[in-house]
């Protein structure tokens, strides 16, 4: 199921390192809830059309080049209308000196203000990056996910295919665990997913007749990240004599998830295949298509141009 989360302010500006000038009565409780950050220059010049209040409003050197045109008191009165708008919190970037008395108003409307010493720019990236990252459309999805060879690999399949124990396999081999039997993806922009472990299960294995295992502290460190980009869906089957399964590769079959297109192979399993040797070549394979190599259409035009020649002959 896709959901969408809101950011805790304070959460927010513990992370980007923003000082706490005053914080509103809900400022623990406050949740940011899109990730577009305003400069509010046209507010200040009393322009309040189409105003999205729920963003994050940040004064910088142009908002203060503007208010500096102004005495003291027109400064203040400028921002306190940005407060009495409802606006989330707002940030003072590049240590600008607000006007005398704004944190007197910023406690009677009940708004966040926030500094940084940090250039404006500089500082909504962040704030941005940050803001997409913990807002981004999530879904959960049972399998086990890997970094191998820096492809993203989500592995799917019922339970009891053996999707953990191909996982302790491909870590011997030297790829990473970033996560096993639940995957949380994020649709961090509209082409790219990324996938990351519930804390809870974060770095743990479950090996049925063994039980959970710990793979950072049995293969170190290095077994195991914290998140990779979906690159990559393997569906682990039991082998069917009656499906048509693919042979040749050279089209390549896409799954929807949260509305970007993955590609997707379905391998099927029976006594002999060595599970982590085929995901392996599956990421090398997928790696190399997306680099414009395609094995499969090579092959299958080399066919077609032997038959062509046989048949000039």
């Amino acid at each position: 199921m896709e959901t969408q989360h809101g950011m805790p302010l304070k959460l927010l500006a513990e992370q980007v390192g923003l000082e706490v000038l005053n914080a509103s009565t809900d400022f623990d409780k406050k949740l940011i809830t899109t990730a577009v950050i305003n400069r509010p220059g046209l507010q200040l010049t009393g322009f309040y059309s189409n105003f999205a209040t729920e963003r994050l409003q940040i004064v910088g050197l142009n908002e203060d080049a503007y208010l500096q045109q102004f005495s003291e008191e027109e400064r203040r009165e400028k921002l306190d209308r940005l407060m009495a708008s409802g606006v989330p919190a707002i940030i003072i970037a590049h240590d600008v000196n607000i006007p005398e008395g704004t944190l007197d108003s910023a406690r009677e409307y009940d708004i966040t203000i926030l500094k940084s010493h940090r250039e404006t720019a500089e500082l909504i990236i962040e704030l941005t990056t940050k803001l997409n990252n913990a807002l981004a459309p999530q879904i959960m999805r049972h399998g086990v996910f890997m970094e191998v060879y820096s492809e993203g690999v989500l592995i799917l399949g019922e339970s009891g295919m053996g999707k953990s124990e191909t996982a302790i396999e491909l870590i011997k081999r030297g790829h990473h665990l970033i996560s096993d039997d639940a995957v949380i993806i994020k649709k961090v922009n509209s082409t790219t997913l990324t996938g990351t472990a519930p804390d809870l299960i974060r770095n743990y294995i479950e090996l049925r007749g063994i039980g959970v295992v710990d793979v950072r502290r049995i293969f170190g460190n290095g077994a195991v990240k914290w998140s990779e980009k979906v690159d990559l869906v393997v569906k682990l089957e039991n082998w069917n004599a009656e499906n048509s399964y693919d042979r040749m590769g050279s089209d390549t079959e896409e799954i929807d998830i949260l509305g970007v297109k993955v590609p997707y192979i379905v391998v099927p399993i029976r006594p002999g295949r060595n599970l982590a040797v085929i995901i392996e070549v599956a990421a090398m394979n997928n790696r190399q298509k997306r680099m414009g190599l395609n094995s499969g259409k090579d092959f299958a035009e080399q066919l077609d141009d032997y038959f062509d020649s046989l048949e000039s002959t």
